[in-house]
């Protein structure tokens, strides 16, 4: 019999339940008890919808009040100490890890938190010390969840995090030298201790993740995987079964890696089908394959026919008993069911997935296989249907669109002239002082304006009223900016939703949903729109506004407008057409975009791809030098219409990009500004060993977190900053956008950056 399994599923819940009660506990609203009940509710209610679907394998301990590292960081008794010493509450102190903690006379910033891989959700970076120790909570997470589900009448497959990955996808502290990897002897006996107490809870498998296996690994690490399973295999019946699963990408680069004593591999046939035979040849002979068939990343309906194929291919070669049918990747992924998209067209709609749906997708590919297809004939005639539907619509394809991509000649990727003579004329044109500072875009979006967009959503109030609101909110925003004295002005961004939702909404070719949120990170949820069809700009989408905020600006206004790499990295994409085709359609909107900005008066205009380095391929190589290429060429493509007087900034989220500082310097941006406050300062050794010469802004706070850096923290990370970067060079400004935040905390913190840049300026104009 072949079984179905998911290897997780999404934690918010139908409505954003859990982002409502973490939001309510951190403001005071919510108890903690209240709290950890509609947590305990919450998983109770997705393994029944699993259970429901008919899918075999249900995991437990994928559940996470804010990211599934950072409770193995608690759990493991890996938490540093600047957290560990302030005798907080268990609770208190796994969110001062996340979000940092600045109450009561304790003042923590957060741990480092960087994209999952490729995808657009963020984990927390274990970070170690020299000396580190482990020592696996009393109460480990897994265990009680496993028995929670348990007591619910629902055997789980408890999910871990693997010890080679947790420790790979860490990190040395600050003035820290210790090599994460080098810990594995210490970090083992914890996980032999808690596998041991999930056997003994009951639990007949353990899902073990280490899905850094797709990666090019230091030999070091790579030659860690087979004795540390090894070890664990020799623990024999003390534990449970484990399944080594992997993911968003192929294995067969280190196919050697994978432990020989195992009872499952699990594999991503959607990523990379073609590994299929490979992986098969390289099993044990006992060793179950998880195929991985169903799509953990995007929302379109599985071929079923085509998935059915690839398991009997696997069955065929080592039996219906030696082959489970899965999730390509957790679906933590995916919105969490289509059921609730009342609005969305219904043509459309029939080509979409969710999480819900998928579980049932997995379900019928194991009982087709198991059992034939006449088992499942009216499911398999409604996805062929469908499937066919999509693919012969009119609505994918807009010749007027292929047209002028055919028309894009090399002079596209091009500014008028090079950087030296472009900045001269900035300088002359914007006037700005020595160390300018700014912000990355957007202000606070209080409630008002969300109760005010909703009500205008609604037809509520008019599109007159709706304006007359949205041009009072820039008009206060404008007044802050002109009391904290910053140099380059935004216009707040108050009419966005979001910053690829807003685009998407203003272009042909996309498809928008009400309530298919997906986690990013911590309580923050994003609503991708779906790109459907070829991709263009009907009519302008930010000019009103920026020349709105132009006429009643003292200084220099940005333009705000999001990257063809980003607006594609954070839709659901298609999967019938390569990225770079869309990325290039997305590239000629904005480019309109862009001259209708600067020929509305603004001559600052930042086109961000905080998503550039997310969608670098996770292995070096043709695949990531052709991607850097089309990317680059994408960014070059929107921005390249405009004068040289006219300043082009981008922003990037985390500076991590050594491996690919080539294409950072190729897009030829006027100013680069990077999420940086919680990175080594050392990572901005790169821009003076390339010699890089055009302007920078490394954040100098975090704005994922609340708490309010003080003005000499501020200075210590400029101090920091200069001694890699030159002064004519740099720009002072936060981490990112600061649309999360409250306005206190936002005026405190650009405050004293305004102070701190202020210091220097003063201090290198004596010089």
């Amino acid at each position: 019999m072949v079984l179905s399994s998911i290897l997780g599923f999404p934690r918010m819940g139908a409505n954003r339940e859990l982002k409502k009660a973490t939001e309510a506990y951190w403001g005071g609203k919510l108890s903690q008890a209240d709290l950890l009940t509609e947590a305990k509710r919450l998983r109770l209610e997705h393994w029944n919808i699993q259970k429901k679907a008919g899918v075999d394998v249900i995991p437990s301990n994928d559940f996470a009040l804010y990211d599934q590292v950072l409770t193995h960081i608690q759990d493991f008794g890996a938490a540093p100490p600047r957290y560990t010493s302030q005798n907080l509450d268990p609770v208190d102190e796994y969110f001062a890890m996340g979000r940092g903690h600045q109450k009561d006379g304790i003042d923590v910033p957060s741990l480092e938190m960087v994209k999952w891989f490729d995808s657009n959700y963020h984990y927390v970076k274990p970070t170690f010390q020299d000396g580190q120790t482990f020592k696996l909570n009393p109460n480990p997470k897994a265990v009680v969840e496993f028995l929670e589900a348990k007591e619910a009448g629902i055997v789980t497959r408890p999910v871990l995090v693997g010890p080679v990955s947790f420790l790979h996808l860490g990190k040395p502290d600050r003035d820290q030298t210790v090599a994460p990897i080098d810990l594995l002897e210490k970090l083992l006996p914890i996980y032999e201790e808690l596998l041991t107490k999930l056997k003994d809870a009951g639990a007949e498998y353990v899902q073990i993740d280490e899905p850094t296996l797709v990666f090019d690994l230091p030999a070091n690490t790579k030659a860690a995987f087979k004795p540390t399973y090894e070890k664990l295999a020799g623990l024999g019946d003390k534990i449970p079964k484990l399944v080594f699963a992997t993911y968003f990408g192929d294995i067969v680069h280190n196919i050697d890696a994978i432990p020989a004593e195992i009872f499952a591999v699990h594999v991503d046939l959607v990523r990379n089908p073609e590994q299929l035979e490979t992986v098969i040849g390289a099993l044990g002979s006992k060793t179950v394959l998880s195929a991985g068939v169903v799509d953990g990343r995007n929302i379109w309906k599985t071929n079923l026919k085509r998935a059915i194929e690839t398991v009997e291919t696997a069955v065929q070669k080592l039996g219906k008993d030696r082959v489970i049918v899965a999730t390509s990747s957790s679906l933590l992924h995916t919105p969490h069911t289509l059921a609730s998209e009342k609005k969305l067209d219904l043509e459309i709609a029939d080509w979409f997935s969710f999480a819900v749906e998928k579980a049932s997708e997995v379900a019928v590919i194991a009982k087709a296989v198991t059992e034939g297809p006449a088992a499942v004939r009216a499911e398999l005639e409604a996805n062929a249907k469908s499937i066919q539907a999509r693919a012969s619509s009119t609505r994918t394809n807009d010749p007027k669109v292929k047209e002028r991509q055919s028309k894009i000649t090399p002079d596209f990727y091009n500014r008028k002239s090079e950087f030296p003579a472009r900045i001269a004329q900035q300088q002359k044109n914007l006037g700005l002082p020595l160390f300018p500072t700014t912000t990355i875009g957007s202000f606070p979006q209080t409630k008002e304006i969300r109760i005010q967009r909703n009500k205008f959503t609604k037809g509520e109030i008019t599109a007159e009223q709706y304006e007359k609101f949205i041009e009072k909110e820039i008009q206060d925003v404008v007044k802050v900016q002109e009391e904290l004295d910053l140099d380059v002005y935004v216009h707040g961004e108050p009419e966005r939703n979001d910053m690829v939702q807003y685009f998407g909404e203003r272009l042909d070719g996309y498809a928008f949903t009400t309530h298919a949120w997906v986690q990013s990170y911590g309580s923050r949820c994003v609503r991708p729109p779906i790109i459907v069809g070829d991709i263009s700009r009907p009519a302008p989408m930010t000019v009103k506004e920026s020349k709105y905020a132009v006429s009643i600006s003292k200084k220099p206004m940005k333009g705000m407008l999001t990257g063809p790499i980003t607006c594609l990295r954070w839709s659901f994409p298609r999967d019938d057409v390569h990225q770079s085709v869309q990325s290039e359609q997305l590239a000629l909107a904005l480019r309109d975009e862009v001259v209708d900005l600067e020929a509305a008066g603004v001559f600052v205009i930042q086109v961000d791809e905080p998503a550039l380095r997310e969608g670098l391929p996770l292995r070096s190589g043709k695949e990531r030098e052709a991607y850097l290429d089309w990317a680059v060429k994408s960014f070059r493509l929107s921005v390249s219409g405009v004068q040289d007087s006219t300043q082009i900034h981008s922003h990037f989220c985390y500076s991590e990009f050594q491996d690919f500082f080539h294409a950072i310097a190729a897009l030829d941006a006027d100013v680069l500004s990077i999420e940086n406050s919680k990175s080594d300062a050392k990572l901005l050794k790169v821009f003076v060993d390339e010699a890089y010469p055009r302007h920078i802004g490394p954040g100098v706070y975090d704005i994922h977190s609340p708490r309010v850096p003080s003005e000499q923290e501020i200075k210590d990370r400029i101090e920091e900053m200069l001694q890699y970067l030159k002064p004519e060079q740099l720009w002072i400004d936060p981490d990112c956008g600061l649309k999360t935040r409250q306005w206190a905390e936002t005026k405190a913190a650009l405050t004293n950056m305004v102070n701190a840049a202020k210091f220097y300026r003063e201090k290198y104009a004596k010089k």
